[in-house]
């Protein structure tokens, strides 16, 4: 169930309002083109979180996601349709 759909286009999300969210997560997967990530708030830190789901920008990423207490920022389609099979 989607409780809660933000336009990225219109709100923008700074370092601070994503680490609010992403800070929360047990696992985050960020997808860059082909290439994923699986990263751990508690190992792997808020620089080298935010270094990677930041973009040119300052603003996260998108899409962004958040399911239970993993989020997933960025697109490639064959690692969403992999993910959502495993839902």
């Amino acid at each position: 169930m989607i409780r809660e759909v933000v336009d990225a286009r219109t709100v923008r999300m700074d370092g601070a309002a994503a680490w609010e969210m992403l800070g929360k997560a047990a696992k985050i997967t960020v997808v860059k083109g082909k290439t994923v990530s699986s990263l751990k708030p508690k190992q792997d830190g808020k620089e080298a979180i935010l270094k990677q789901v930041m973009g040119p920008s300052g603003n996260l990423r998108a899409p962004a996601l958040r399911v239970g207490d993993e989020c997933v920022v960025g697109f490639h389609a064959d690692f969403y349709k992999q993910w959502l099979q495993g839902k």
